[in-house]
């Protein structure tokens, strides 16, 4: 039935801005979205809590919103460095209070592995597999630092692209910066915009609304006792960032000649979580919870791993495509903000009005838990 009814709303005409508002009972939609903190990784809050420590808040913290976690037909979690992944979700998933009966599943694509943990839960609601969903992201880089990837066999680097998979993500940036002209000046000028709009959104409490406190373990670095602490702000933003104080930092890789990337302007090194709860419109409706959004589609692409970072350049158009609208009819975008060299480039090679883009900041200064890629409520 449901086939039949996708169907029959391609055969009509379903795309465009009007049909992105039509609401249709086997809609796709999110009736939660929050994250933890975000803190400095090694630094902050949440340094010594283990990735199965920030699992079970972030699921306690779903299952406080929901009537029975009994609901949930199947859970994705999205995670990049953490060993074990899929025993200490599951682990932490019980340990929460959830049902033997729900099951569980880890997903990898690097910095975009929670918006694939969504993407997955979508899916499997629209085919009928399961009704409600909950995608999650972690990362803990203080747990699990990354240290890049395994030795290549020599069948596998003989490839030039292969072997370029195996390189420092600041070099990516760099090739960025060098291939496509985004000056030191341009990157610094971004990230002091980054840091100044979400100074101002924290001032104003917009991030109160999305960030869930976590209490997780502190442990005292002279004595080693271990503590319960409650943390329950964002620690990365800078306030009274400008570009001028920017551009006094020292490169992070000169080793690479182009020397435009530095600590100031790239994304801060972070650990955190975030969970989204999807399901069918009609269930939502049933269970009386707010619906915040509808889920509508995604888009993936491919490219050089040389100048890995352009991706929202590709995967943008493709997304809009499959919606059947236009760059102008969106009012605002996220786009991630790894480095400013490669948000700077989608930007301009989009052509979109900086005043649409990361309206509360981004990445750089808010931290970038490499799979978490909080909520935006």
């Amino acid at each position: 039935m449901q086939r039949i009814t996708q169907l029959a709303a391609h055969l009509t005409g379903a795309s465009g801005p009007a049909a992105l508002f039509r609401q249709s009972p086997d809609d796709v939609v999110i009736c939660y979205a929050k994250r933890s903190p975000l803190t400095k990784a090694k630094k902050g809050g949440l340094k010594d809590a283990r990735t199965d420590e920030l699992m079970l808040e972030m699921f306690k913290a779903v299952i406080a919103e929901i009537p029975d976690p009994a609901i949930i037909g199947d859970i994705c979690v999205g995670t990049v460095l953490t060993p074990g992944a899929c025993y200490q979700a599951r682990s932490a998933a019980l340990a929460a209070g959830i049902p033997v009966s729900v099951p569980i599943q880890t997903i990898n694509r690097f910095c975009s592995s929670g918006l694939m943990a969504v993407t997955t839960i979508a899916n499997q609601i629209r085919s009928g597999q399961i009704e409600v969903g909950l995608a999650v992201g972690v990362e803990s880089m203080s747990e699990n630092p990354d240290e890049g990837g395994p030795p290549q066999s020599e069948l596998v680097s003989a490839n030039a692209a292969a072997q370029d998979c195996t390189q420092r993500m600041g070099w990516t940036s760099e090739n960025v910066a060098a291939d496509f002209n985004v000056t030191r000046q341009d990157q610094d000028e971004f990230a002091a915009l980054s840091f100044q709009r979400a100074e101002a959104a924290e001032k104003a409490g917009y991030f109160d609304r999305e960030i869930v406190p976590f209490t997780v373990f502190s442990k005292n670095p002279s004595t080693g006792e271990r503590t319960r602490i409650k943390v329950t702000k964002d620690d990365g933003i800078r306030y009274g960032t400008t570009a001028a104080g920017l551009s006094k930092i020292r490169s992070a890789f000169p080793q690479w000649g182009n020397a435009t990337t530095t600590g100031g302007n790239a994304s801060q090194i972070t650990d955190g979580a975030a969970a989204v709860l999807l399901m069918t419109r009609r269930k939502a409706n049933a269970l009386g919870l707010n619906i915040m959004a509808k889920f509508v589609t995604t888009a993936v692409a491919g490219v050089p791993p040389r100048i890995m970072g352009v991706g929202p350049a590709y995967a943008i158009p493709m997304a809009l495509q499959q919606c059947g609208i236009g760059k102008e009819d969106v009012d605002l975008y996220e786009i991630n903000e790894a480095f400013a060299s490669q948000c700077l480039y989608s930007i301009r090679e989009l052509d979109l009005p900086i005043e649409k883009v990361n309206v509360n900041g981004g990445a750089i200064a808010l931290g970038h838990p490499l799979d978490e890629c909080p909520p935006q409520c």
